[in-house]
């Protein structure tokens, strides 16, 4: 069977950035498919905006359409943070024999080694890094020495192993983010074309992203 992909993130909300970024994988890489993980308690973010039934309800509505798109909300039923080893353990648990890539940006790769046991994820998954013009990869300390030792370029590495290689892949930019869609909402301003109608329909419906008093009363 194919590698499976791990998109994680607090989707608040989900965007076209996100998602042609998750599709862009599930092709050149060959995944056979991509998880989408909500993330629940970020340990290293802010707390998320919108309540956490709805931005589930989100990545759903977003991802349904898409073959090989499966939405996972583990995340969201764990107490305490989610972190990203603990969530990869279980899902080694439940796919021992399954070849696992942890999809993050570039931006998120740099900050690794703050992250909760980041030395454990490469037992458990290989790290794929979306890469986007602006960024650059580490050569020097920690990252670039893992880089130097576990960086490779042949994806036919994230297939015959099931964990332990570090991939970079060029995406598209689209310069999106949640946080600039949650302040246009805010200020009553319509985010059409920066998400899938459907994710604009529950925004709009919800008020989840308007000021408290002007949010829709139920």
């Amino acid at each position: 069977m194919s590698p499976m992909g791990v998109f994680g993130g607090t989707f608040d909300p989900i965007h076209y950035g996100h998602l042609r970024t998750a599709f862009e994988m599930l092709q050149a890489l060959r995944f056979d498919e991509v998880r989408f993980m909500p993330c629940g308690n970020p340990p290293h973010r802010d707390t998320p905006v919108a309540a956490t039934n709805l931005r589930l309800d989100m990545v759903r509505v977003a991802t349904e359409a898409q073959q090989g798109f499966i939405v996972d909300d583990r995340e969201l039923q764990r107490e305490g943070p989610s972190y990203s080893v603990d969530t990869l353990t279980a899902l080694r648990n439940e796919f021992p024999l399954r070849s696992i890539g942890l999809i993050i940006g570039m931006d998120a790769f740099l900050g690794l080694p703050k992250w909760h046991h980041w030395r454990e994820i490469l037992k458990l998954a290989h790290i794929v890094v979306a890469h986007r013009p602006g960024w650059r990869a580490p050569d020097m300390g920690p990252l670039g020495a893992l880089l130097a030792d576990r960086g490779t370029h042949r994806i036919g590495d994230l297939h015959d192993a099931l964990a332990g290689h570090i991939y970079i892949h060029d995406v598209t930019q689209l310069e999106i983010s949640s946080s600039e869609i949650r302040e246009l909402v805010s200020m009553g301003r319509d985010p059409r074309f920066l998400i899938p109608d459907t994710v604009r329909e529950i925004i709009t419906r919800s008020g989840c992203y308007l000021k408290p008093a002007n949010r829709p009363v139920e």
